[in-house]
């Protein structure tokens, strides 16, 4: 009988294959299983967060909702400051696409109005009469593209001659879609501004107080802990006292931002800080401090990225609260003031109950208000289960 064992003394015999190298092959798999195991954590995540399918929807509206603000001129049908006084308190025009059987496209009717002389109320009837055929990208008001040029370019206008208040007219006849359509530009960059001046203070408190510890951290905990304490109207109502009334709209606007931005802050910190005291025990930060890398460095290069996507679900959990900040401040008359419009300011003109009774179409800016807060709300939920895409 033949061995095939070397002879004593002798070295075992070493094959090496020239074959090249495929990690797969031990274990065959599907094309599905492969291209999971292959993907990158940040595809991982996309995938997970579009398996959320209200999230998607949400971050698609806001997406949509901020690129709209920088045409905002060209997607509103009148200028911001047109008047219109024979429509003073005009109700909302439906837009028809059919008259008397036959199809027109899109057009309103145009009005005639009566005045009671008992109530002193303008009451608009619709004129069937008059078909009035809505402009697309025509000419019409005048304004300034962003302050830097002239134009009349509108996406949609009323025809010659003619008027389309879609959502109606306020006391002045100015249209009230037009000045929703505007202050929407106000009102969502100010969340945006206000949480980055929220985020560079929660980041760089809280990291320096997590990573160090010691009488700094104390001190800060002891300030967050009496900001937190002082109710949010009376700051409002201090900080936007010491703004001088001779300010410009834009420094206004500015100091509203850093006021939110410096509101917010405390609970970004917290967070933050609670991450930094687990993560500063990691092998990789006594490497990094072996290696005589900043704290800085430590901080913002390693520790920080470890947590990035609760960042971000944070953001978008937080952003909302500067939009509602900024409403409440306007419609308390502390925050931004005309000529600048934004949501609250729009909810001014709806403070008397007689004006909600009557003219019940100005209370439409709460509508995007809402719609915001939610979408902002549905999109961090959404983050929030893609930050761990293997849960």
């Amino acid at each position: 009988m033949t061995s095939f064992l070397p002879a004593p003394g002798e070295p075992l015999p070493h094959y090496v294959s020239t074959a090249p190298f495929d990690p797969y092959s031990v274990e065959a798999m599907t094309d599905e299983q492969v291209r999971v195991n292959q993907a990158s954590q940040l595809r991982l995540m996309w995938w997970k967060f579009r398996r959320h399918r209200l999230a998607l929807v949400s971050g698609i509206f806001l997406a949509v909702l901020y690129l709209s603000i920088l045409v905002s001129e060209f997607l509103a049908p009148y200028n911001l400051h047109t008047r219109n006084m024979d429509y003073i308190y005009a109700p909302p025009q439906a837009v028809h696409l059919f008259h008397e059987g036959e199809f027109v496209g899109p057009f309103v009717y145009g009005r005639t109005m009566t005045l009671d002389m008992d109530t002193l109320k303008r009451n608009y009837a619709d004129d069937t009469k008059d078909v009035q055929r809505l402009r697309f990208f025509c000419r019409g008001d005048s304004y300034r593209f962003w302050g830097l040029f002239d134009s009349n370019v509108h996406l949609v206008c009323p025809a010659e001659g003619g008027q389309a208040f879609f959502l109606g007219t306020d006391r002045l006849g100015r249209d009230v879609l037009s000045r929703i359509i505007y202050g929407a530009r106000i009102s969502l960059t100010i969340g945006l501004l206000g949480i980055t001046v929220s985020f560079v203070l929660g980041i760089v408190i809280g990291g320096l107080a997590g990573y160090h510890g010691g009488v700094f951290d104390l001190i800060v905990q002891r300030v967050i802990e009496v900001l937190q304490s002082i109710p949010s109207i009376p700051l409002w109502l201090s900080l936007a006292a010491i703004m001088p009334a001779t300010w410009s709209p834009i420094l206004i606007y500015l100091a509203i931002t850093i006021i939110l931005g410096l509101l917010d802050w405390t609970g970004l910190a917290r967070a933050v800080r609670s991450k930094l005291l687990a993560l500063r025990e990691e092998d990789y930060v006594l490497a990094a401090q072996l290696m005589g890398a900043k704290s800085s460095r430590i901080i913002g290069r390693h520790l920080v990225p470890g947590f990035m996507s609760h960042l971000i679900a944070t953001a978008t959990i937080s952003i909302p609260g500067m939009i509602l900040g900024e409403t409440a401040l306007s419609f308390l008359g502390l925050g931004l003031r005309p000529p600048i419009t934004s949501w609250g300011i729009l909810l001014t003109e709806a403070k008397s109950v007689s004006v909600i009774a009557f003219y019940p179409w100005l209370l439409f800016p709460t509508i995007p208000v809402i719609l915001v807060i939610l979408a902002f709300n549905f999109l961090g939920d959404g983050l929030r289960d893609a930050a761990d895409p293997y849960k």
